[in-house]
């Protein structure tokens, strides 16, 4: 089964993106917050992570950099995604590999999650 982690301090935007991927046959996590995020991501798995730019504690570029930057994820896909009207800027400093600007399509948003899984996944 394919797994996601998606952080994101919106509740309703949480409880739709589980709903949505749950059905298209996804195994998610979802996070309000990026605590412990190196053990948490350890602990899933996932193939692809979606990061909110608005994340507590550290925010998502420090996120995004701690994920990539730790040599057993940083090849886990993550979609960066946020209302911010300059999301790919955000998404290239957080060296992200792709972003998802909100609000989206829920294809989309099952699309993007697809598209980001590893080749061999």
């Amino acid at each position: 089964m394919k797994r996601i982690m998606i952080f994101d301090d919106d509740d309703d935007i949480l409880s739709i993106c589980a709903c949505i991927l749950e059905e298209d046959d996804w195994q998610v996590q979802t996070y309000p917050d990026c605590c412990d995020l190196i053990a948490r991501v350890s602990a899933f798995a996932p193939d692809v992570i979606l990061m909110d730019n608005c994340i507590p504690d550290e925010g998502g570029i420090v996120a995004t950099k701690m994920l990539k930057a730790t040599d057993a994820l940083k090849n886990i896909p993550v979609i960066y995604f946020s209302a911010n009207s300059d999301i790919q800027s955000l998404a290239a400093t957080a060296g992200a590999d792709g972003y998802l600007p909100k609000p989206f399509d829920l294809e989309v948003l099952k699309t993007t999650a697809t598209g980001a899984l590893p080749a061999n996944g």
